[in-house]
């Protein structure tokens, strides 16, 4: 996996995160808490996920195949948005059942200190692979909001990282708050309204990583930036004229596809057009090195063509079409 895959944060995730539920769970052995059990089938489920990710990572690096000549590249996003399934199921929708059971059969906590304990620790834990995952994502994201981010990353560990991350901040807070109005008040109804925030939060984590991976598996463009690039890089002003009209897709994450029409002179010749085009291939690698999969099909620019339509596809000498998506 590349560093961009964030192999540090998932790690550190993994480590934190079975720690954790080993001593979330022998809370809720002491204390009958159901915030604790909540909590301790969520980390569970996160050491899972993290696990899924370095399997999807070491997948991902496996070479091409006649049957799959463009490699495993995707496997990555595969793996991610099986990780949104297994959070929405066994971290979300557990957690809504288990609040809905101890709000109807609510019951004291016993032994406070245990569950009070646990939840300060695992506060702790988290802070600290929280951290290591914004240090990780900060080397990636540059200028853009943590939304930009999330929503744009072409790899797809340090998203689930950091949301799984913040979610597991945010559900400690809320099963410390349930226990802590349980306790006050001595009515156990509290923990089962903490674990069902509990469960809210996660349902709604887990939908939003669905929906960015989803967009990831069916298929995303060259960002903005890398697009304008490409683009500068094809045209050399003398045997490549212009783009008629040019598509990129992520074949994973550090692996791009670039299809192009480009626009040559009518009067030249073969081999000058072959040496342009590999001339063309070069300084589109030197610009993107993730460009790594490259097709030019050169034509001749018809301004008749052109006139007929913005369609690509009716147009095949028409000028280039940008994707507002870019």
């Amino acid at each position: 996996m590349s560093a961009s895959g964030g192999t540090k944060a998932i790690v550190a995730a993994l480590a934190a995160n079975l720690a954790i539920a080993v001593s979330k769970f022998v809370a809720f052995l002491f204390s009958g808490s159901s915030s604790m059990l909540a909590e301790s089938v969520h980390s569970l489920a996160d050491s899972g996920n993290q696990a899924l990710l370095l399997v999807g990572g070491k997948k991902a690096q496996r070479e091409a195949t006649p049957q799959h000549p463009f490699g495993y590249g995707r496997e990555r996003y595969i793996y991610a948005f099986l990780v949104s399934i297994i959070l929405f199921s066994v971290g979300g929708m557990f957690a809504l059942y288990e609040g809905y059971e101890k709000i109807k059969h609510p019951h004291e906590i016993d032994h406070w200190y245990w569950p009070v304990g646990v939840l300060v620790f695992a506060i702790i834990a988290e802070s600290f692979s929280f951290r290591t995952a914004i240090k990780e994502s900060n080397t990636l994201r540059g200028r853009k909001s943590w939304k930009e981010f999330i929503r744009h990353a072409k790899a797809p560990e340090l998203p689930v990282v950091l949301l799984e991350d913040l979610g597991a901040l945010v559900g400690l807070i809320l099963a410390l708050g349930g226990v802590g109005l349980a306790l006050l008040t001595g009515d156990g109804v509290w923990d089962g309204v903490g674990t069902i925030c509990i469960g809210v939060l996660l349902v709604l984590i887990a939908v939003v990583l669905a929906i960015e991976t989803k967009s990831l598996l069916l298929g995303e463009s060259a960002g903005t930036e890398e697009t304008k690039r490409i683009e500068a890089a094809i045209v050399d002003g003398d045997t490549v004229t212009g783009i008629i009209h040019m598509r990129t897709l992520h074949l994973g994450p550090e692996e791009l596809l670039v299809a192009a029409k480009i626009a040559v002179q009518h009067d030249d010749t073969a081999a000058e057009i072959a040496g342009a085009i590999n001339a063309a291939e070069t300084r589109i690698r030197e610009a993107v090195p993730i460009a790594r999969v490259i097709y030019l099909e050169p034509d001749i620019y018809s301004e008749a063509e052109a006139a007929k339509g913005s369609d690509p596809e009716a147009t095949p000498g028409g000028p280039t079409q940008h994707d507002p998506a870019h």
